[in-house]
């Protein structure tokens, strides 16, 4: 059997990874990696792959900054001839990029089947490109891969029943990936010392979504709250360079010391010694989770809607007090972390079982 992966984004690869080392114990299983370029990354490098234990990429595309149109379409006319050649069983995409989509398209087309890992997930906010891309991606998926209850009941809603396809509770190989690199991250990261934050109280804050980047008005809500946070607890913050230069524009006072991006390993530092989240991120909100965090999300709306159900995750937005308020609400709360929301690390096992039965 031969699988051909297609990602482009980092998360994407710390995904395909988990299931790439549940891949290696089928002798049976040829996979075949395609990196799109979507998201150039110039720390992408071979000592990444060898570091995080990702197999290496045997195409690569180097489509990147591009509208979604023409990315799309750039990565429509590269992954193809590829799919033409190598004659792959399955196509796996992850997620909902355009590499998600685009991968998915290739496929179908060409009447291979598509395995659609994260499938399910909703957010019901169509301005959202992520929303069209896991949508599409979806319909014309062989085999989905759900991660939580609430995804496979999205499927049923939107009638996948009576759609010739296999949907399939795999639970989160997110989690899977947290699992594994917990460990490895204590002798990859200083992240801790260099900042010197051992034995501080912090707040980790991650913010990238053009939602809150590019409106002026929630930028400002958001850094207005954080600079009131910041009073009481210090903040760190791992910012784009592309918004830094939108907050140094915009002369936007900030009473707090922002980062450059982090490595993985550095994040999984800073969420074990956080002592609470605030994010725009769908997978640092799962991630919060994983290392027992409570979580305020900077969004109107999650797809990870169990972890607000089961009160683990607060939705705020972008108002100042909506988010200084669950802020405070969030940073004392006594929360049972025990709970199986996502497979507590079988994700990737029942994926490749969804696709050999």
């Amino acid at each position: 059997m031969k699988i051909v992966t297609v990602v482009g984004a980092r998360p994407q690869f710390i995904k395909a990874a988990a299931v790439s080392r549940e891949i290696a114990k089928h002798p049976e299983i040829d996979e075949i990696i395609i990196h799109t370029g979507q998201h150039f990354d110039k720390n992408m490098s071979d000592v990444f792959f060898e570091e995080m234990q990702i197999p290496t990429p045997r195409y690569h595309l180097n489509i990147n900054s591009m509208s979604h149109g023409a990315m799309t379409g750039r990565m429509l006319e590269g992954i193809e001839p590829i799919l033409l050649n190598e004659k792959p069983d399955f196509v796996m995409v992850y997620g909902d990029t355009n590499s998600t989509l685009a991968g998915a398209l290739a496929a179908k087309k060409l009447h291979i089947k598509v395995v659609h890992v994260e499938a399910g997930l909703r957010s019901f906010n169509m301005k959202m490109p992520e929303e069209i891309n896991r949508i599409l991606t979806d319909r014309i998926s062989d085999i989905l891969c759900c991660p939580t209850d609430k995804a496979v009941e999205n499927l049923k809603r939107e009638g996948f029943e009576h759609i010739p396809c296999k949907v399939v509770k795999t639970g989160d190989v997110m989690q899977d990936a947290a699992q594994h690199y917990r460990e490895i991250s204590v002798t990859r990261s200083n992240v801790i010392r260099k900042l010197n934050l051992a034995g501080k109280e912090f707040l980790l804050c991650t913010m990238h979504r053009a939602e809150n980047t590019d409106d002026l008005e929630r930028l400002t809500s958001i850094i207005d709250a954080l600079n009131e946070i910041s009073s009481e607890m210090e903040i760190v913050l791992p910012l784009h360079p592309r918004t830094t230069k939108i907050v140094e524009s915009r002369n936007i006072r900030m009473k707090f010391k922002l980062i450059p991006p982090v490595s993985y390993f550095d994040m999984i530092e800073l969420l074990k010694n956080t002592r609470i989240v605030l994010t725009d991120s769908g997978g640092v909100q799962k991630e919060a989770f994983f290392f027992a965090k409570p979580c305020v999300t900077l969004r109107d709306e999650t797809e990870w809607v169990e972890l607000v159900d089961k009160g683990f995750n607060r939705l705020a937005g972008a108002e100042k007090d909506k988010i200084t308020n669950a802020y405070n609400e969030m940073k004392n709360k006594r929360l049972d972390f025990n709970i199986d929301l996502y497979g507590n690390g079988l994700a990737s096992k029942k994926i490749i079982q969804a696709i050999l039965v």
